[in-house]
């Protein structure tokens, strides 16, 4: 191999259990190896070298590195992670005093070194100081497919991989987001992973493969798995929607029906949903609608949920949320929601909010259950504009729209900061995606000439970064340099910030897409204690 000078580090993967799968390369390297390497749990024998077994040559030296948890108990100082840290640092010089030494260490990682690998950690430490190689191995997620005989993503399926250690709620929703799924790491988890299946509405689909391609391999359904019996090296597959379709329409013998709802981004070939992957729902005919016992539910509900914090989302809110099957809305609004049995989700980007308005219109004219969602205050700068504007086609003339109110994030800044909107104020965007900069520029200098309390959304992105230094020009011509500015950033989230300063010496640089920023009047005034509030009364 190296010959001399400094030893090679290479990182194999020996595939997910069958000695059949690893690759010739992977052979090659361990039949030639001068130090074998392989992790193990604190108690039990190394799966990678079980696989590899019958290539580790005799002689060869062999480095047994043995984790001391393999939990999140542990006494270290720094936890958990503390304790697994120093020992992937202590494994690492292991292997340099082989690697200087002028041997070549194979270390041997089961599936693929870098797919949720023990060997990465090792990558990291030591491949800046010695030559190093990966060598991809068959991961078990493609065993596992293979032994469903199942294909897990068709067309334009997303698939997603995710660990089974993620919170509940968390991993619901995000098997709830995506067409097809893998979820491993399971073992203690697996009955967190259970009921986030249930909750996400993929729990019928969902197949269970243990010890992909060994000799002691099983396939079930993940319905029937005996959770006490689930070992860490299992994993469930979630097929997409594609593939569950194309399996129903061969057992039919015939094509599987397409809905006819119209979605925010396209559609794919097949009819579904391009921008959230789901299946939408199969259209209901008249007669079924008016029978339904959702008919009488048939509205459109526009949700504010408030600036960020669950408990802003108001009693009232929380409780419609809880009522629906569609939530519809930006992506990020979307995943605020928990997710739960029966509860789709349609997210979409940032600039589709007809489309989307349309697309639960169309949900709630076939008598679904829907939501549009929004942060803050749906009627502030939200979707229920979006909504009433797509309603004014006829199409929609007799499918309700609510708007249901939330806090919106100037009062939520206003509050932080003490009461700068106690007399008369104003809401502008800065954006000019829906209208001209002059217009925008006009309306500033007569909010200004009017000495209103201005609170400005949308203050500064990277597309106009430019826009928040010409409104603050602007805004100088009519008022001081001392009038208060209030700048609120993620206000209500751990990272909140709360700036207090003036309009001379404000710098626009430091503001961005997160923050709300409040111009005072030449009233408003400042306590000795920092905080910021207008006068009710207006002196003559």
């Amino acid at each position: 191999m190296t010959g001399g000078g400094v030893g090679h580090l290479w990182g194999v993967g020996v595939g997910p259990g069958d000695p059949e799968l690893i690759t010739r390369k992977a052979a090659r390297l361990i039949a030639a190896a001068d130090v074998i390497a392989y992790h193990s749990g604190p108690k039990g024998e190394s799966i990678a070298r079980r696989i590899a077994d019958d290539l580790v040559p005799a002689g060869v030296v062999e480095e047994l590195l043995r984790y001391p948890v393999t939990t999140g108990d542990s006494a270290h100082p720094l936890g958990y992670y503390g304790e697994i840290g120093a020992f992937y640092d202590a494994c690492a010089e292991r292997l340099a005093v082989h690697l200087a030494a002028g041997r070549d260490v194979v270390v041997l990682a089961e599936g693929d070194p870098l797919f949720y690998g023990s060997y990465m950690y090792l990558h990291d430490r030591l491949a800046d100081r010695f030559p190093s190689e990966v060598v991809p191995g068959v991961p078990a997620l493609a065993a596992a497919s293979a032994a469903t005989g199942t294909g897990l993503a068709r067309h334009e399926d997303v698939l997603t991989v995710l660990p089974g250690t993620l919170p509940v709620p968390e991993l619901a929703r995000r098997l709830a987001d995506t067409d097809a799924a893998v979820i491993m790491k399971l073992g203690r988890t697996f009955p967190g992973v259970v009921e986030a299946l249930r909750q996400a509405g993929r729990l019928a689909d969902a197949w269970y493969v243990e010890r992909a391609s060994g000799t002691d391999q099983l396939v079930a359904r993940v319905a029937d798995v005996d959770p006490a019996r689930v070992p860490y090296m299992s994993m469930v597959l979630v097929p997409g929607p594609d593939t569950r379709a194309d399996a129903a329409g061969r057992a039919a013998g015939s094509a599987v029906p397409l809905p006819t709802v119209h979605a925010p981004g396209g559609r794919t070939p097949d009819g579904r949903d391009r921008a959230v992957g789901r299946a939408a729902p199969t259209a209901l005919s008249d007669d079924s609608v008016a029978s339904s016992d959702r008919s009488a539910g048939a509205e459109v509900l526009v949700i504010g949920l408030g600036p960020g914090p669950d408990h802003w989302l108001t009693p009232e809110a929380s409780a419609a949320l809880g009522a629906v099957d569609h939530i519809v809305g930006y992506a990020p609004y979307v995943n605020r929601v928990p997710q739960r049995a029966g509860l789709q989700r349609h997210a979409s980007g940032n600039t589709v909010e007809v489309d989307r308005a349309r697309f639960a219109l169309d949900l709630a004219r076939r008598g679904e259950r829907v939501a549009v969602v929004s942060g803050g205050d749906a009627g502030v700068f939200g979707m229920a504009a979006a909504v009433f504007e797509a309603a004014e086609d006829p199409a929609y003339a007799d499918v309700p729209v609510r708007v249901l109110p939330g806090v919106t994030a100037a009062q939520a800044v206003a509050a932080r900061a003490g009461a700068p909107m106690g007399a008369d104020f104003a809401i502008m965007s800065l954006s000019d995606r829906l209208k001209p900069w002059q217009v925008i520029a006009d309306r500033l200098r007569h909010i200004s000439r009017a000495d209103l309390v201005l609170a400005l959304y949308n203050p500064r992105s990277k597309a106009r970064p430019e826009q928040l230094f010409a409104a603050r020009d602007i805004l100088l011509d009519e008022r001081g340099p001392e009038t208060v500015v209030v700048v609120g950033r993620d206000v209500g989230r751990a990272e909140e910030s709360l700036q207090v300063t003036s309009l001379g010496a404000w710098d626009p640089a430091e503001v961005d897409m997160k923050c709300l920023v409040m111009i005072g009047a030449r009233s408003t005034r400042v306590t000795p204690g920092g905080q910021v509030w207008t006068p009710r009364f207006v002196e003559d």
